[in-house]
């Protein structure tokens, strides 16, 4: 892979970056998940199905916070060498 590929994954996966992450998959995860499910959640019909729904819920707050993250670490390192 590239440079700028490996750089990224090393900021992707940096203890910041995932401390941060999850920190705003746990703040946004829950509002989004009582947006997009509140009407299962009410009427309490959760199967199987649902699970996936909302661990998927919590997954894209944390990629888009991770994948900001890293790509703000990768400008910050570039500009700098």
């Amino acid at each position: 892979m590239g440079k700028r590929f490996d750089l990224f994954l090393k900021n992707f996966f940096r203890r910041e970056t995932v401390v941060r992450a999850i920190k705003v998959a746990v703040i946004v995860g829950p509002i989004l998940i009582i947006i997009n499910h509140h009407d299962a959640l009410l009427s309490l019909e959760l199967h199987r199905h649902m699970y996936l729904k909302i661990a998927l819920t919590f997954l894209v707050p944390y990629c888009v916070s991770a994948y900001s993250s890293a790509s703000a670490y990768c400008a910050d390192e570039l500009r700098g060498s």
